[in-house]
Formats: C-alpha cells, sequence, structure tokens
C-alpha cells in the first residue's frame, strides 16, 4: 500500500473574487463540482479524470480546467503524486471583467488543454494574484487579458438540447435549494413521480453521482461559502445539515483537500 502524500497550500489572494491554491498529492478526489471557474496547470506527474466530455488524463505542463456546476473527479496516474497549482474565478467576476462580450452559456470547452502562450499568461496572473501588494493596473491587465484569452481561444456555446429529464431535474431542484435539509430517496421519487430505483439510475446517469453524493457535494460548496463569510466550523456543520462537524471536515478535505479551519484562516 503506497503511503499518502497531501501537501497543499490555500494563498491569501490580493485579487478579489480569485483564489489561488497549489497542490503536491496522491490523493484521490471523489467526484465534486465547484461555485468556480477553475484555471490551473499541472506541474508534476499525472492525473486522469472523468469529466461531461469523458475520460481525460493531464500531463505535466498542460493547462486544466473546471465549469461551474461540472461534475469532475480526480485520480492520479498508477498511485503516483501529482501537483499542480490553480486559480479559482467567481463567476460574477468573469461576467464583470468581461462585460460586453456574449457570454450567455459560456463555458471552457475541454478540462485539459496545451496551450504554452495561455499557461504563461496563467503563471503571471497567478504571482499577481498571490503577491501581498501586487501593482493594481499590471494585476488588472493580466486578469482581463486571461480571461479573454480563454474564453476567446478555448471557450464553446454550452449545448442548449441537453436537458435533465423531468425527474432527475426536480430531484436536482430539491438538493440544490434546500441541501442542508436531510431527506430520503423515498420523498426525492414520490416528488419526481418515479420509482427509488428508476431515479438513482437515472440520476447517477445524468448527473455523474448518487443522489446523496451530490446533496453531501452541495453541502460542502455551502459550507466554503459560509466560511468564506466568517463562519466558524462549528457554525457551518450546524447550519449545512453534516450529523457534526468531524464528519463536515472529513467530506471538506476529500473534496477540496484542505481542512476548513486552514481554508477559512486564508479567508480572513
Amino acid at each position: 500500500m503506497r503511503d499518502r502524500t497531501h501537501r497543499v497550500a490555500q494563498h491569501r489572494s490580493a485579487i478579489a473574487g480569485v483564489e489561488a491554491m497549489t497542490l503536491y498529492s496522491n490523493h484521490a478526489f471523489p467526484r465534486h463540482s465547484h461555485d468556480q471557474f477553475g484555471i490551473g496547470i499541472m506541474t508534476l506527474g499525472a492525473q486522469r479524470s472523468w469529466s461531461g466530455i469523458g475520460p481525460v488524463e493531464s500531463q505535466a505542463g498542460d493547462i486544466i480546467t473546471v465549469n461551474p456546476g461540472e461534475m469532475h473527479d480526480g485520480l492520479p496516474v498508477r498511485g503516483r503524486a501529482r501537483g499542480w497549482w490553480i486559480l479559482y474565478f467567481d463567476p460574477i467576476l468573469v461576467a464583470r471583467e468581461l462585460a460586453g462580450e456574449d457570454l450567455r452559456g459560456f463555458e471552457i470547452a475541454k478540462p485539459a488543454l496545451r496551450d504554452p502562450s495561455l499557461a504563461a499568461s496563467l503563471q503571471q496572473l497567478f504571482i499577481h494574484a498571490t503577491t501581498p501588494s501586487p501593482d493594481r493596473l499590471a494585476a488588472e491587465e493580466s486578469l482581463l487579458w486571461t480571461l479573454m484569452r480563454v474564453m476567446r481561444e478555448h471557450g464553446a456555446r454550452r449545448p442548449t438540447d441537453v436537458k435533465s429529464s423531468p425527474c432527475v431535474a426536480k430531484a436536482r431542484q430539491r438538493l440544490d435549494a434546500v441541501p442542508e435539509l436531510a431527506t430520503s430517496l423515498a420523498e426525492l421519487a414520490a416528488l419526481s413521480g418515479v420509482s427509488r430505483f428508476q431515479l438513482l439510475r437515472g440520476f447517477a446517469r445524468e448527473v455523474g453521482a448518487t443522489p446523496h453524493a451530490y446533496l453531501v457535494q452541495r453541502r460542502v460548496r455551502l459550507v466554503r461559502r459560509l466560511l468564506a463569510d466568517g463562519h466558524s466550523p462549528a457554525e457551518a456543520a450546524l447550519r449545512t445539515g453534516f450529523a457534526d462537524q468531524s464528519h463536515m471536515t472529513r467530506a471538506f478535505v476529500r473534496q477540496f483537500g484542505i481542512t476548513p479551519g486552514r481554508y477559512r484562516s486564508l479567508r480572513g
């Protein structure tokens, strides 16, 4: 059995609406999603991921991306530690920076790509974001230039004809609306008008996770927002429906690779 390697750092960001993280780990991340756009660079090793377009593999030097709400996971190739640094962009920030551009239905087309010029822009932006007092003009230019390059060269329109079945959509709406409230497969099935097995099978096929796994990751994302707003881990656990703080902490680390307390301390 391989020894566990897991070193992650959430950096203080000097750019509002941008988060910066570095990681070196052989940790396998379960299927989950983020509220933000994520764009980073693999620095060491290799990773396999499940994504909406199917399995993908990224190597050192590749750019890795994720769209808000996009389900994905991350498995180290041959169990060996891989490394990356990544920037997470609040969708509101992206919309503001690219005001005037038609962003309706915009998403990053591929979860792994190779673009040396974009990689250089991202590296410069990462430096600006993690410098305590960056040159404001230079940081603004770097942010806008990077986002514009991503949109124009690697953006795509989200298909408008891909829709969830009504039963899955109803169950997902319930879990999205009040993830802090406990539910059951029977309740979700009754709400959706199908049997429990029909809902379970359809939900897993369309969403990429079971209703329970989806609920946990929605709760973890809610915890993240509460921590960013200044709530303590204990308060966040209580307000998001977790059985206790330790349960919440385990789920948070599995998804984000960092403890809730550490994440909160870097947001203060």
